[in-house]
């Protein structure tokens, strides 16, 4: 006889090695940082591993699901934003803590835009993703309480908790944890039942409803999540940045990027996003410092398009095909 228990456990259980694994390669890339010391070292590696934050959760919704999010901007500042009222309200809550708040906010935001758009597809949707950007940015411009229009200031502590060291180097371990977190889940939505429905969603919505698969629960899991992971990678902003106003919250290179790289890394695959990341965001990095930041959005903007016409499906696509 099959023990049932067995097979129920299995997928959990293949998941833990790669789970392990992940944690493994973050904490050899923070002990690298340590021995050679180096601040902008850490700072370059939490905006990449922010990259791949973003980029999975879009790749969620817009890869998994076929919905594609142009209000990236919106759960990504409610995230940094949530983070600005905690500390004015709260200065001695740990920063985890803010961000578990800040990205069951966003979550909370993806699930009710998920309902209220229940009946838009494709461009509508997009646009009503953007919409909603557009709304939350005009609310937190007017909100005197988080700075307004002029920002408001987070000063971070000199000295990391429990790790010692330079502060950045405690946002970088978090994102890291994030990282692990997020591509776990974005494997597990591969490799299970959640995944197989958002694949029919994204081929077929109308022939996915008629076969039985329950849309409008797995649109609102996907918007969740999708949010929810957003608004975690916005949370640690504001002691990255310690000034925080609309335009940095609401910059366009969050937008562009987080769309970007799982187009060029492969939206099929929960690798493409953090193909993509490495790629795109260590380029910007390095021609930020090399040249200027100006060339973020265009760097961005040129190997999208460039992906999308020589691979439509990605680095990952392009080397499954060869394979094949």
């Amino acid at each position: 006889m099959v023990d049932k228990t067995a097979v129920a456990a299995a997928p959990g259980l293949r998941g833990l090695p790669f789970t392990l694994v992940l944690i493994a390669i973050g904490v050899a890339i923070f002990a690298i940082g340590r021995w050679y010391n180096n601040s902008y070292a850490f700072f370059m590696a939490y905006v990449v591993a922010q990259y791949i934050v973003l980029g999975t959760a879009w790749n969620i919704l817009g890869g998994y699901t076929g919905y594609v999010n142009f209000g990236v901007t919106a759960f990504f500042a409610i995230g940094a934003y949530s983070t600005v009222v905690l500390h004015k309200l709260i200065p001695a809550m740990p920063l985890p803590v803010m961000i578990l708040i800040g990205g069951s906010l966003a979550g909370l935001v993806g699930i009710g835009t998920g309902y209220l758009t229940l009946r838009l597809r494709g461009v509508f949707f997009s646009i009503a993703t953007l919409a909603l950007a557009v709304v939350v940015q005009t609310l937190i411009t007017n909100w005197d309480f988080v700075g307004g229009a002029r920002g408001a200031y987070v000063l971070r502590p000199r000295v990391a908790p429990l790790i010692g060291g330079e502060y950045v180097q405690y946002l970088f371990l978090l994102m890291l944890g994030m990282c692990v977190i997020v591509l776990a889940t974005a494997r597990a939505i591969e490799r299970s039942a959640l995944g197989y429905g958002f694949a029919a969603i994204r081929d077929d919505e109308a022939a996915a409803e008629a076969s039985g698969v329950p849309t409008l629960r797995l649109k609102l899991i996907a918007t969740g999540l999708s949010g929810g992971f957003m608004g975690m990678a916005g949370a640690p902003l504001p002691f990255y940045v310690t000034y925080l106003d609309p335009a940095s919250g609401f910059s366009l290179n969050y937008a562009v990027n987080a769309i970007a790289m799982p187009l060029i890394g492969g939206t099929g695959s929960w690798l493409g996003p953090v193909i993509g990341a490495v790629l795109v965001g260590g380029l910007q990095e390095y021609l930020r410092v090399t040249i200027s930041s100006a060339v973020n959005v265009l760097v961005a903007g040129v190997l999208m398009v460039t992906f999308v016409i020589l691979a439509p499906q990605g680095i990952v696509g392009l080397f499954q095909k060869r394979k094949r």
